[in-house]
Order: structure tokens, then sequence, then C-alpha cells
């Protein structure tokens, strides 16, 4: 059974950072690409960043580059987003995802999903 869980969320001054933690397990790990999404109220579901199964290739949204960075250990079986410089508009629930094929940003091509963490940023 895959289980995908994130970790790290929590309240934030805007300027300050955040590392969420998806800690994977059930799948073999190395062949996945791992993503990071996230979703606001009234919102859809957007894509924040991905990162290749063996973590040589990473792409993130225009929103965040600069910003946040994606990075996994495949000895963990773990895949981290930190997140600096945050802003209010960042505030939504953060969920990783897995993909056996790397370089999508649609959340409908991702296989497996955790259950999220809440990340608010106040103003």
């Amino acid at each position: 059974q895959v289980q995908l869980v994130e970790s790290g969320g929590g309240l934030v001054q805007a300027g300050g950072s955040l590392r969420l933690s998806c800690a994977a397990s059930g799948l073999t790990f190395t062949i996945y690409a791992m993503g990071w999404f996230r979703q606001a109220p009234g919102k859809e579901r957007e894509f924040v960043a991905a990162i290749s199964g063996n973590g040589r290739l990473s792409f993130y949204s225009d929103s965040v580059k600069g910003r946040f960075t994606i990075s996994r250990d495949n000895v963990v079986n773990t895949v981290w987003l930190q997140m600096n410089k945050l802003k209010p508009e960042d505030t939504a629930v953060y969920y990783c995802a897995a993909d056996i094929h790397y370089g999508r940003s649609d959340a409908h091509e991702y296989d497996y999903w955790g259950q999220g963490t809440q990340v608010t940023v106040s103003s």
C-alpha cells in the first residue's frame, strides 16, 4: 500500500520560511518523480514543483521560482520543499504526489497523493 505523508506545515509570517517533508512508503521511490501541489480555498489544485527520480532535474511554477526549492533523498524515501520569502498568497494546503513520469505539472497525471499539510502565511 502506497503512503505519502506530509509534515512541516504551520503558521508563519510573511517573509519567513518553512520546510515541508513528504515521507513515502510502499513504492519503488527511486523510479517515481515527485511533485508538490497546493490548493487554496475556492481554488483549483495548482502545481508548485517537481523533481526527477534521481533528483538531478527539477522545475517550478513561475509563482514560486527563486523562492522554493524541491529536493529528495532516495535513501530515506523523502522529498522536501524548502519555502523561503513566503507571501500571504502562498497560503494553501500543500500536497506531495508521485508520478511515474517526470516533467508533468497536471495533477491528473500523478498516481499517488498524500493527505496534505496546511501552510498559512500571515501578512
